[in-house]
């Protein structure tokens, strides 16, 4: 596609809003950038605009965003923010930056959706991939945006790109060659005004432009993909935990199975997966059924499996001290996630839970929580609510941040025990996102005596 000389205007000033820019500029068009956060805080995006003589403004969104031929909008620009409102108004066409990235792509695009495990099977994906010797690029969610890497993919290349409802919310004509939709579960109710049917039809949209040379790869064992999947062209593979499958991937007895075309093979076993836990051997079937459709050979496949350690934030293990073990989960950013950490070990938690509230509703892991969990930890704007909730469960305490409840955790856990933070929230009223909280977090964990 062609855009030299046209005019786009971008809305959000950070990673994706930068690729965006950068790329369009390189491309030959005209950039805008607008962003409504203040300058201490667009600091550094500033300095990039400035060096790469990108124009921009920030503290508002100014009618300069509205003379343009196409606007790029970022994940953190709500859909209903005032800005996008008035440009539907005037007809201006919105896209999202993975939208906008993909019309320049020369590889095979694999986007990879929801609710949880995004992150961690986008970063096995590309390991897979690159271990078993096809190149492929992590961007999206993960790592940089998809338009700061797009030019560099050659053909015969790949692109794991972790995808999140809200670049599917603005897209056209984005066409993965696969795309995978992992679980949906109620999340970011906030945004999609406590409608989830919006939010399931912002994660089935992954696949609404593919064709019969496509595939589809979804979870089998989840309630609300299948039913809603309006696509009758693409091929569709399962993955499921439950249940053979008979296109797709699953698991039985300890072993995960490949199914295709008639004929059934192990590939391998779960003890072959390093990381741990029901969640990753579904995040691992998905990635398995890409990597057969390649036609990788199963040992590469095993050996990437057994050497993948994970994702930073994500059940991730700090130290352990004095016999209790310290446990970075600041990635669960929903009550599902805090589900499958709770499940994910077999000693009891000294839990960290709270954060900015996003319509959650705790029953969900009320049962796990009696269980297994020995204490609460509750911080953030969502303290009370998870105190109220909580209290009469299970011995539950407020605390003002981060550091005081690693070293009230360091006081209290006993040998044998689990500190673990898995906050069950958003990041934003108290740090700039979850990877500042997981480093706040472990840098407090880090400097027990």
């Amino acid at each position: 596609m062609d855009i030299r000389g046209k005019k786009i205007s971008i809305t959000g000033a950070v990673r994706s809003g930068i690729g965006a820019a950068k790329l369009a500029k390189k491309l030959g068009a005209i950039p805008f950038v607008s962003d409504s956060g203040s300058k201490e805080k667009l600091q550094k995006s500033i300095s990039i605009f400035e060096a790469e003589s990108i124009a921009y403004e920030y503290g508002v969104h100014s009618e300069k965003v509205f003379n343009c031929d196409l606007i790029i909008t970022s994940p953190g620009v709500p859909t209903d923010s005032p800005v996008l409102v008035k440009a539907r108004e005037k007809n201006i066409t919105i896209i999202s930056e993975v939208e906008f990235a993909s019309w320049f792509c020369k590889g095979g695009i694999i986007s990879i959706t929801g609710t949880n495990g995004k992150t961690t099977t986008t970063a096995l994906m590309n390991y897979t991939l690159n271990e078993c010797g096809t190149k492929c690029y992590a961007a999206g969610n993960i790592g940089e945006a998809f338009s700061e890497i797009v030019l560099d993919v050659k053909e015969n290349e790949f692109v794991a790109l972790e995808t999140s409802s809200f670049q599917l919310d603005f897209i056209d004509k984005f066409k993965p060659q696969f795309s995978i939709i992992l679980n949906i579960t109620p999340d970011h109710l906030d945004r999609y005004g406590n409608n989830f049917d919006a939010y399931i039809s912002s994660k089935i949209n992954i696949a609404v432009n593919q064709d019969e040379s496509d595939f589809f790869i979804y979870n089998a064992d989840d309630q609300y993909i299948k039913p809603n999947l309006k696509n009758k062209k693409v091929q569709k593979l399962a993955f499921s935990l439950k249940n053979d499958v008979p296109a797709g991937a699953f698991y039985r007895d300890g072993k995960m199975f490949f199914s295709w075309f008639g004929k059934t093979e192990k590939v391998c076993s779960t003890t072959d997966l390093f990381i741990k836990g029901e969640h990753n051997i579904a995040n691992a079937l998905a990635v398995l059924s890409i990597a057969k459709l390649l036609n990788l050979p199963n040992q590469k496949i095993r050996n990437a499996f057994s050497s993948f350690k994970g994702v930073e934030h994500r059940l991730e293990f700090v130290r352990e001290l004095d016999g209790v073990t310290y446990i970075n989960d600041s990635k669960a950013t929903n009550v599902d996630s805090v589900w499958y950490a709770l499940r994910s070990f077999d000693k009891p938690f000294f839990l960290i839970l709270g954060g900015k509230d996003k319509g959650n509703n705790y029953d969900q892991i009320r049962e796990l929580v009696q269980k297994h969990v020995k204490k609460i930890y509750a911080i953030g704007s969502s303290a009370q609510k998870v105190f109220d909730y909580f209290n009469s469960i299970v011995q539950t305490e407020k605390k003002d941040s981060l550091e005081e409840c690693v070293v009230s955790g360091r006081k209290e856990a006993e040998r044998g025990t689990i500190v673990i933070l898995s906050p069950a929230c958003a990041s934003f009223d108290m740090f700039d996102n979850y990877e500042h909280r997981g480093k706040i977090f472990k840098e407090a964990v880090n400097k027990l005596v």
